[in-house]
């Protein structure tokens, strides 16, 4: 699993974490019954604390993407919804037009722009 994380998001980090594990669900990277890296290999790969990676895993869980299995580790429970994937995504565009200055009306705009 190839998961970056932007130093500059002012998000906090789990949410960034589960924000790219939803993402790769949510593109294919992940199917249904596929395990997860552990939790510790994801931390070290990102350079960051284990008990982060735990906590965005279990914010998916909460949210049914993810399931725990004493001795098996974390598996993917189900494809990510379509939409919810889209409102993170646009969260996270809206994030970067903030960074540039504009906000969530100029987004707005924009888009009504596009053909």
């Amino acid at each position: 699993m190839l998961l970056t994380l932007d130093l500059n998001d002012a998000r906090p980090l789990h949410e960034q974490v589960a924000g790219a594990i939803r993402r790769a669900i949510g593109e294919g990277s992940y199917l249904p019954g596929d395990r997860l890296p552990p939790a510790r290999d994801l931390a070290q790969a990102l350079g960051i604390n284990s008990n982060t990676v735990l906590r965005a895993l279990r914010d998916l869980r909460d949210e049914g993407l993810l399931e725990f299995r004493r001795g098996r580790g974390v598996s993917v429970a189900r494809r990510a919804d379509g939409r919810a994937l889209l409102a993170q995504r646009t969260r996270e565009l809206l994030e970067e037009a903030r960074r540039y200055g504009y906000g969530r009306d100029d987004l707005i705009a924009i888009l009504e722009e596009l053909p």
